[in-house]
């Protein structure tokens, strides 16, 4: 939950401070990430987050699909209508998501690409202010815990279950959608632990 400071400016409008600033800065992020792209694999087209620049939950997978690199958008495709579908069950408004990959590009990451990830997924972090992660994939969890965020804790693949990332941030880890979406038990397993983010967000405290 998000606390905005302030007494003599109504509520909605501190927040719409907030979000038109988060919105510039998603903006500048996605320019210095197509920038760095294209001069580090001109070849390459960068797959950009997308969502409501302050969601309460922030969908995480590790590296995109064809689709998305078309698209150049996370979540394109049959992961992000399968996504969608989810959420409906669980009665989750979906202006609460926002959605993103830990690899930009559809490469094999060397060491500098890597690391170029890393401070873009958290400064993507550090905009968005989630209250959840939903980690997709034991990849997207590793990379997850390989930040350098301030005060996290520890992370480990704890499929279903809802543990503290940091102070402010859950985290909820499910297996990988684009690899459960073929296979009726894979997906049975998928929903089983993301499920989980419906008592979760039944229990957010209202703005």
């Amino acid at each position: 939950m998000r606390q905005y400071v302030g007494v003599s400016v109504p509520d909605d409008q501190i927040y719409e401070r907030y979000q038109a600033r988060a919105i510039a800065e998603t903006n500048q992020l996605g320019h210095e990430i197509a920038t760095w792209v294209g001069d580090h694999h001109p070849a390459q087209a960068p797959v950009i987050g997308t969502g409501h620049p302050l969601a309460d939950i922030f969908l995480l997978k590790y590296r995109p699909t064809a689709a998305e690199v078309q698209e150049g958008v996370a979540f394109f495709g049959r992961a992000g209508q399968a996504v969608l579908k989810s959420i409906e069950r669980l009665r989750i408004d979906p202006l609460k998501l926002y959605g993103s990959v830990c690899l930009k590009v559809d490469i094999d990451p060397e060491p500098d690409d890597l690391a170029q990830a890393r401070a873009w997924l958290t400064h993507e972090l550090h905009i968005t202010q989630p209250g959840i992660v939903v980690a997709m994939g034991e990849d997207a969890v590793a990379f997850l815990g390989s930040l350098e965020f301030p005060l996290s804790s520890p992370v480990e693949f704890s499929c279903g279950e809802v543990r503290p990332f940091t102070p402010t941030i859950d985290l909820l880890a499910v297996p990988d959608i684009d690899s459960s979406l073929n296979d009726s038990a894979a997906k049975r397993e998928f929903w089983a632990a993301f499920k989980a983010l419906g008592e979760w967000y039944d229990n957010l405290p209202p703005y």
